[in-house]
């Protein structure tokens, strides 16, 4: 019997990879001689580089930048000379991660992420994969554009400071000093607009610690900034990260695709599920967004596509989860207690697989 088990990270406890291989043990368990594939799974949000470095390759860039409220932060990125391409996650400059307890999203910046994008194209990067989910920032990308030369001035032709509450004053956009001849690729599985009511401001901004209130202050100030610049605010895509897939887009002439499918592309997950028995994904959480275009649904698209079994674990299962079955999982597993340390989780990912390859639940019929 052949097994792909591709899981997306089960945030705060398992990296893709550790569920996986846990999943893995658990078939092992009951199956010695299954033939188990394990691979990364990921959207383009926190986790992406570590999913897809095996696959490819190049080497590992550290630079400090600018974290997203000011302060020197060490990150990395992913540069393959023979490509001359770079993969970049603004999680790693730009990300919550980075300040977790001290949320304030009207004055973080992206500026550290734009750092990392200017010393890859310094040491010879043509082309610029940007994976930006997991962003403290709502500067619609202001602070990128400025750490690439671009100004964003004032009325007095002073640079407007950092975060979402220096566009307010914004009165003019030069773009002179930005770097051509560049491909940008964003990788993002978000289709919000970067203002209105389903807009990064009200639809993320609580997230990153934004008030009703300040959700409200900060669309209108990202609605400026489109207006200033003269693009349109409620294009779908564009209010990933906080607009900074509005900014990539409209100022760099980034085209926007789906994270899942870069990372599926670079893993080349599709032919080994066409050989394959079985298929298990899933993610931390699985509710009604999970069918969105997430990580765990692009894969149950090519298990249907063969014609395959698709079992889906989680953590917990979330509001609407019904709408996965609908979509076509077979079955999907939750762990008895999604809140546990770490060395729990691991051991109860791979128990529960254990337990329903024993019975025959999960693979329907196969086991």
């Amino acid at each position: 019997m052949k097994v792909v088990v591709a899981t997306d990270s089960f945030k705060g406890s398992l990296s893709s990879l550790e569920a996986g291989n846990a999943v893995r043990a658990g078939i092992l368990s009951v199956r010695p001689d299954a033939s188990v594939t394990v691979l990364p799974l990921a959207d383009g949000g926190e986790g992406t580089l570590d999913a897809i470095a095996p696959y490819v390759g190049g080497e590992v860039r550290n630079v400090t930048v600018t974290g997203p409220l000011g302060s020197p932060v060490s990150a990395s990125y992913l540069f393959d000379p023979g490509s001359q391409t770079a993969y970049i996650e603004m999680a790693k400059a730009s990300g919550l991660m980075l300040v977790s307890s001290s949320l304030d999203p009207l004055h973080s910046t992206s500026y550290g992420t734009g750092e990392l994008m200017s010393d890859a194209i310094s040491s010879g990067a043509r082309s610029l994969v940007i994976c930006i989910g997991g962003s403290a920032t709502n500067d619609g990308g202001a602070g990128m554009l400025q750490a690439l030369g671009c100004r964003l001035t004032r009325k007095d032709n002073t640079d407007i400071p950092f975060g979402a509450a220096g566009l307010k004053d914004l009165a003019a956009v030069d773009l002179s000093a930005l770097p051509d001849n560049i491909s940008v690729t964003v990788a993002s599985d978000v289709t919000n607009p970067l203002c209105g009511q389903n807009g990064a401001s009200f639809v993320y901004g609580p997230q990153k610690g934004a008030s009703p209130e300040t959700a409200a202050e900060m669309d209108s100030y990202l609605h400026h900034f489109a207006s200033i610049s003269g693009f349109d605010p409620f294009e779908p895509g564009t209010g990933a990260a906080g607009g900074m897939s509005f900014a990539l887009k409209n100022f760099l002439g980034a085209s926007l695709r789906s994270g899942a499918d870069i990372v599926n592309e670079l893993t080349g997950i599709e032919s080994l599920i066409k050989d394959c028995d079985i298929v298990i994904t899933g993610e931390g959480r699985m509710d009604s967004q999970t069918v969105n275009g997430k990580a765990p649904y692009k894969v149950l698209q090519l298990g249907l596509k063969y014609r395959k079994q698709v079992i889906g674990i989680t953590g917990i299962l979330g509001e609407g989860y019904e709408k996965c079955l609908e979509a076509g999982f077979a079955k999907i597993v939750p762990l008895v207690t999604p809140t546990m340390d770490r060395d729990a989780a691991v051991a109860s990912v791979a128990e529960t697989v254990r337990q329903n390859f024993s019975n025959g639940m999960m693979t329907c019929g196969i086991v």
